[in-house]
């Protein structure tokens, strides 16, 4: 499966480092992804929103974790690479 990243840094500290969207096989697109800096390291958080009782549920998200993994390589790599996308609007 073909996916390319696309990272838009932050200038600021904190958890979120910089956002994200992913383009799957040249036909569907993904925002909103976010890389994050956890207790364990960098790490992609997928699309979310929050409910009314606090809880983060994710809108879109993979199903397996051989395609998780995959989505999170191609996103820290784009992220460790240095440069950053420009804005989309």
């Amino acid at each position: 499966m073909k996916v390319e990243a696309r990272v838009f840094k932050n200038n600021g500290e904190g958890k979120i480092l910089a956002g994200a969207s992913i383009t799957i096989e040249n036909c569907f697109v993904v925002t909103g992804l976010k890389v994050m800096n956890g207790s364990n390291g960098l790490f992609v958080s997928m699309p979310a929103y929050k409910t009314k009782d606090g809880e983060w549920k994710d809108t879109s998200f993979p199903i397996n974790k051989e395609t998780r993994e995959l989505i999170q390589n191609v996103v820290l790599a784009k992220y460790n690479e240095g440069e950053s996308d420009e804005m989309p609007f």
